[in-house]
C-alpha cells in the first residue's frame, strides 16, 4: 500500500502526469541565411576589432595538409568555438581548452570556427583585457594559419518569418531547427536541452533564451502564458550540431 502511494506521488504533479512530451524538429534553415558582410585579414581579428559587441562570428580559412590527423591550437578563444572541417563538426574549444586533434586526409580543406562570446567582463581584474572571439596565433601541427575570412552572424535579432526552412538532411552544419507540437496542459514547462550544444530558442516567434552544454542547468523555462492551446511552434538555433532530432518538455527544471 505504501509503495503504491509513493508511485502515485512520483507520477502525478498537481493532477498532471510527470511525463516528458517530445517534440520532433523535422525542418532546418541553413545558417548562411544570417551571414553578414565578410571581413578578410591576414590574421584572425577579435570581435572588438570587428566592431561587434556580442553574438556569433564565423572564422574560416583554407588549409593544406598531408596527414590523417593534425593538432589545432589557438592562443585565444573567448569564449566558445565549434570547429568544423569541410562542414563536419570536429569538436569545441574554450579559453580553458585550446587544443583539438582534427581528422584530415591529404589535400585542401575548409576550416571553420563558429564562435560565441557568451558575455562581457564588466568588473574585476580582467576588465581591461576584455577582447572576445579568436585572436593571436592559430596553428595546425605547429604551423601558423593565415588568410582569414570573418563573417558576423545575425542570430538573436533575425526575423524568423524570413527564414526558409526545408526538410532536414544529413548535414552537420549549424542552423535553425523547427518543430510543431500540440499542447493543452496548464502550468509552466521546461525545455530539456540535454544533448544539445549551444544556441538560442524561440517559441511562437518569441525569444525564450539561450543554452550551453557547459552550464549546470540544462533547461529553459517556458512560462504558461507563452504556450498556446493547441499548436505551438518551436525554433532552435544550434551552433554545435549533435544531430539531435527531437527535444522534450519537462514539468520541472533539468540539471546535470
Amino acid at each position: 500500500m505504501v509503495r503504491t502511494m509513493i508511485l502515485s506521488v512520483m507520477t502525478v504533479f498537481w493532477g498532471q502526469p510527470l511525463m516528458a512530451q517530445e517534440i520532433r524538429l523535422e525542418e532546418k534553415a541553413s545558417v548562411n541565411q544570417v551571414y553578414n558582410k565578410a571581413v578578410e585579414a591576414e590574421n584572425a581579428l577579435s570581435l572588438n576589432d570587428l566592431d561587434i559587441e556580442s553574438g556569433y562570428v564565423l572564422y574560416q580559412t583554407e588549409i593544406n595538409t598531408d596527414a590523417e590527423s593534425e593538432e589545432l591550437e589557438l592562443e585565444n578563444v573567448r569564449d566558445y568555438a565549434v570547429v568544423y572541417l569541410d562542414g563536419k563538426v570536429q569538436g569545441s574549444l574554450t579559453d580553458k581548452s585550446k587544443k583539438l586533434a582534427i581528422k584530415t586526409h591529404p589535400g585542401k580543406h575548409l576550416l571553420q570556427f563558429y564562435v560565441e562570446n557568451i558575455g562581457r567582463i564588466t568588473y574585476g581584474p580582467e576588465i581591461t583585457d576584455n577582447s572576445k572571439g579568436i585572436f593571436g596565433t592559430i596553428t595546425l601541427d605547429g604551423n601558423d594559419l593565415q588568410d582569414w575570412k570573418m563573417i558576423p552572424l545575425t542570430v538573436r535579432n533575425y526575423p524568423l518569418k524570413d527564414l526558409v526552412f526545408e526538410q532536414r538532411s544529413a548535414n552537420d552544419s549549424p542552423g535553425f531547427y523547427k518543430g510543431q507540437f500540440e499542447h493543452n496542459l496548464s502550468g509552466n514547462k521546461y525545455l530539456n536541452m540535454t544533448g544539445w550544444g549551444m544556441g538560442e530558442v524561440w517559441l511562437n516567434q518569441k525569444y525564450l533564451g539561450s543554452y550551453w552544454e557547459e552550464e549546470k542547468q540544462q533547461s529553459i523555462l517556458i512560462p504558461s502564458t507563452d504556450l498556446k492551446p493547441g499548436k505551438n511552434e518551436l525554433v532552435i538555433f544550434e551552433l554545435k550540431n549533435n544531430q539531435q532530432k527531437k527535444i522534450s518538455l519537462s514539468p520541472t527544471p533539468v540539471f546535470k
